[in-house]
């Protein structure tokens, strides 16, 4: 575990929350159409940034310290789709080695992921996070916009296990009458695996995705379903602010999360902030908009994390408890540009 940085300040926002874990995505380009996150009729091919405009590995590493001053232990990289980045295994192995990060993790769509599992693995990378929202090809492939393939995913998930990760985490977004059915076969296949499932309710993020209400699964009525046909007794979590609720199966063949934005928020004890790859600032998921840092980040590693501090102090968001009031914006970052 590294040693934590002579911090400049811890800060605390408006409601005492500290910054502990920061999410960079590195690109904003996806190589799926998940319709809650990037459809296709609403998002087009030739959308979002040129490499120029993204960050480059220089200013994220500068960004990454200037976060480890002010108290982020955790880093996250996200997208659109991550291993879409060029060179990312050397980004990754920049970020391993800053001084207080002691967790460092990745989210994708696990798609491209058996071509670069043991060089994200050789380079530092410790956690992996896969998105997977059904295990039935045909449904895969739409729910994916017609892009993707579940053999491709399983392959990585098979590779990232070959590379020397251990457990992963498997999300899967349960949408009512879309992939419902879809709960057991994936708790089936995993079990067992050695990898933590966790079923996340459908939420409002981003304006593009036609989110409504009625379309929520509620966690405990896919943790009534679970337990009635595997047993399952709840767990403590890890550490406050950890997003799922944990329950293990009775009879020892692991564990599945419970990520409840809708029903259940956690607002209370949200650390997280969320930088998109053009360098917007996001203290919230559902932010309306970002607060551009590139000037800066050119400021360099100090200076940033003096301006970080101030940010982090000014912040009061908790949308997920206002969610539907007049207080709540009606207007949200796009998933694909934050990594959700």
């Amino acid at each position: 575990m590294s040693a934590r940085p002579q911090p400049l300040a811890l800060p605390l926002d408006r409601l005492g929350r500290p910054l502990r874990d920061l999410r960079l995505s590195v690109i904003d380009a996806c190589n799926f159409r998940c319709g809650y996150c990037m459809p296709a009729d609403q998002v087009p091919d030739d959308h979002g940034l040129d490499a120029a405009s993204r960050l480059s590995f220089d200013e994220i590493e500068v960004l990454a310290r200037a976060a480890a001053r002010v108290g982020a232990t955790k880093l996250r990289i996200t997208g659109g789709e991550p291993l879409l980045r060029k060179g990312l295994p050397d980004l990754v192995a920049r970020l391993a080695r800053i001084e207080g990060i002691d967790d460092l993790a990745m989210t994708t769509n696990g798609a491209l992921l058996a071509r670069h599992a043991r060089a994200l693995r050789e380079a530092g990378l410790r956690r992996l996070t896969i998105s997977l929202d059904a295990l039935d090809p045909a449904l895969f492939h739409e729910l994916s916009g017609n892009r993707g393939d579940i053999g491709d995913v399983l392959a990585g998930i098979a590779a990232a296990g070959q590379a020397g990760f251990g457990s992963l985490k498997i999300n899967c977004v349960v949408q009512r009458g879309v992939n419902e059915d879809e709960v057991l076969p994936l708790v089936e296949h995993f079990r067992g695996s050695g990898h933590v499932l966790r079923f996340i309710e459908y939420m409002d993020v981003g304006t593009c995705n036609g989110w409504r209400r009625d379309r929520v699964v509620p966690s405990a009525e896919l943790r009534d379903r679970i337990h009635a046909r595997w047993p399952l007794h709840a767990l403590d979590a890890h550490y406050r602010g950890e997003v799922a609720e944990r329950h293990a199966f009775d009879d020892g063949a692991g564990e599945v999360g419970f990520v409840s934005s809708v029903t259940a928020p956690f607002c209370g004890d949200c650390h997280r902030a969320r930088v998109s790859a053009d360098g917007r600032l996001y203290t919230c998921l559902f932010s309306a908009s970002g607060i551009d840092l590139r000037a800066d980040i050119g400021q360099g590693e100090v200076a940033l994390s003096e301006r970080l501090s101030a940010l982090w102090g000014a912040r009061a968001d908790r949308y997920s408890e206002l969610r539907g009031s007049e207080r709540a914006s009606a207007r949200h970052v796009e998933m694909f540009l934050v990594g959700g």
